[in-house]
């Protein structure tokens, strides 16, 4: 087992990985910018480092600065978290190149699962349900007929040099098609320069479910059940909770067999998290894979009673894993909190938290890195909390988490709380009818 871990990250999730650490014996190493100085990460770890100012790129981004921090610190394995360099092939590689175990992916699969093409296609040699599409570009009308009638309508027409919407059209049946053909040329080529066309199957009402999964270094691969969040805003999720409303047992069944079985077969190690497009038929479609934890990791903690972070480490230090699938026991929910003004187009509210008081109560957690009087950078991502109730039922978790927002206090910036407020009281969010379209129609009142 590892002696002592820098956390190459900052905010609420290097402060959850250092309380695994201290359960776990290994002392904890946390790496700050100027900007940080004062952030609990700081606070709580056995040793910090500044690695330089404010900007992400001179400091959690500095991969010179944070290798040399872990080198006079002595740590041995250095865990990324998520974003910054948690998915950085170039990254994982120089962390081996001088002795330090990256708790993560291989740089060879960071890559591999980076390349969409190439994710796609190992995806589909393991047998994983990928989107139906043309191979590259469409020769001319006829064999774009052929396609269409190969994948199944609806389809949908994309230029390749597209942009904007432009270019694109949606075909529902076969007498539409040769016309959506003809003007997406027409219109791709007036506005690129370029007419190249090819095809997609479109996905209907389509939830965006993920699987959790861990592998080892045997080759052996588990998975922990869904995530949905489907409810996202720019394609960034906002709720996320499982179990999904819209699964069912054989659906289940279904896509943890088949993430496994890919996860094996390309000898996945780490914590990783295969995103799905599910259409309203529950047919499912590989998207992309994530070599890395989830921002919505603790739901999926919290309904099989397993520390992720605790098992990413495990792996690392070469430990197999039980090899037994995971499904969900009780029901949870996340709210991302952010410092966002949901009443002006959610734009970001940096500045100084005057009064802080978090929710408390049975099946209530809190990963967060702020408190009264603390200040928030304008440099980093907007947010500062997770929001995360666990229940016996779908039912009983939304009403913990209408009690919970409703006493969550944060003054002196603007935060997302009043838009789940109204979110949690949203009829069709309450019947679980929701895709990830739902953001288009949702009023914020």
């Amino acid at each position: 087992m590892f002696n002592k871990i820098l956390i190459a990250n900052r905010g609420e999730i290097a402060l959850r990985v250092i309380r695994t650490c201290k359960e776990m014996g290994i002392k904890t190493v946390a790496v700050y910018s100027t900007a940080d100085a004062d952030s609990l990460h700081v606070r709580f770890a056995d040793e910090a480092v500044c690695v330089g100012p404010a900007p992400s790129v001179d400091s959690y981004l500095n991969i010179p600065n944070i290798i040399a921090a872990a080198e006079i610190t002595n740590a041995d394995a250095i865990h990324p978290g998520y974003g910054f360099l948690s998915e950085n092939a170039k990254f994982s590689k120089i962390c081996g190149e001088n002795g330090i175990k990256f708790i993560g992916a291989s740089p060879e699969m960071i890559d591999g699962m980076g390349d969409k093409a190439a994710a796609k296609d190992t995806m589909k040699k393991a047998g994983v349900p990928t989107i139906p599409g043309s191979d590259g570009l469409i020769d001319d009308f006829h064999h774009c007929k052929k396609l269409a009638e190969e994948i199944g309508y609806p389809v949908m027409l994309k230029a390749t040099a597209g942009g904007g919407g432009r270019g694109m059209r949606l075909v529902w049946k076969e007498e539409e098609l040769e016309v959506a053909w003809d003007s997406a040329r027409q219109e791709s080529a007036a506005a690129f320069g370029n007419d190249g066309m090819y095809m997609e199957k479109f996905i209907e009402e389509p939830r965006h479910i993920e699987i959790q999964i861990i592998g080892d270094s045997n080759g052996k691969a588990c998975h922990l059940s869904e995530r949905d969040c489907s409810v996202q805003r720019r394609h960034q999720k906002l709720v996320e909770e499982t179990p999904s409303p819209f699964m069912t047992d054989e659906l289940r069944e279904a896509m943890g067999k088949a993430v496994v079985q890919a996860a094996e077969a390309v000898k996945y190690e780490g914590a990783g998290t295969v995103e799905f497009l599910v259409d309203k038929h529950r047919n499912f479609y590989f998207m992309e894979m994530n070599t890395r934890i989830q921002v919505e990791h603790p739901i999926t903690e919290e309904v099989v009673d397993y520390d992720l972070i605790q098992e990413q480490i495990k792996v690392a230090a070469g430990i197999p894993i039980s090899g037994k699938n995971y499904f969900p026991q009780l029901h949870a929910i996340e709210c991302r909190i952010n410092a966002e003004d949901p009443y002006n187009d959610f734009r970001p509210s940096p500045g100084k938290i005057n009064n802080f008081h978090a929710p408390g109560g049975h099946g209530i957690r809190i990963d967060t890195h702020v408190y009264a009087n603390y200040m928030i950078p304008p440099n980093y991502d907007s947010m500062i909390a997770k929001l995360i109730t666990v229940a016996q039922t779908r039912e009983e978790a939304i009403a913990k988490m209408q009690r919970a927002l409703d006493e969550f206090v944060i003054e002196g910036i603007k935060t997302t709380i009043p838009f789940h407020q109204q979110l949690m009281k949203n009829e069709d969010f309450l019947d679980g009818n929701y895709t990830t379209k739902f953001m288009d129609t949702f009023e914020l009142k």
